[in-house]
């Protein structure tokens, strides 16, 4: 059985390639592949459990509801990039 550390870790470091996979599709067009990972981005969201990750990322996923939103895809885009790049990062120190 995968601990909860190791679901989150999953979890986050998915949910950081689905909005590199997003932003990626945006920049190329492929606006219909951007929704697909956009809707496995969502799920991986719901993936997280956020009593174990630090407040700062809480706030980070909070957000993300509000870029999914944007009208400006390439907007859309570049803030799906950033927010790949924390999640990366918080689950490179997370796993350790």
């Amino acid at each position: 059985m995968k601990s909860k550390h190791s679901n989150n870790y999953i979890a986050i470091s998915s949910l950081a390639m689905d909005l590199k996979r997003v932003a990626l599709a945006y920049y190329n067009k492929s606006n219909e592949t951007a929704e697909r990972f956009k809707e496995e981005a969502i799920k991986r969201m719901s993936e997280i459990d956020q009593t174990q990750v630090k407040p700062y990322l809480l706030n980070h996923i909070e957000k993300l509801d509000i870029v999914f939103q944007r009208e400006d895809k390439m907007h859309l885009a570049e803030d799906a990039l950033m927010y790949s790049q924390i999640f990366q990062n918080y689950a490179l120190v997370f796993e350790k």
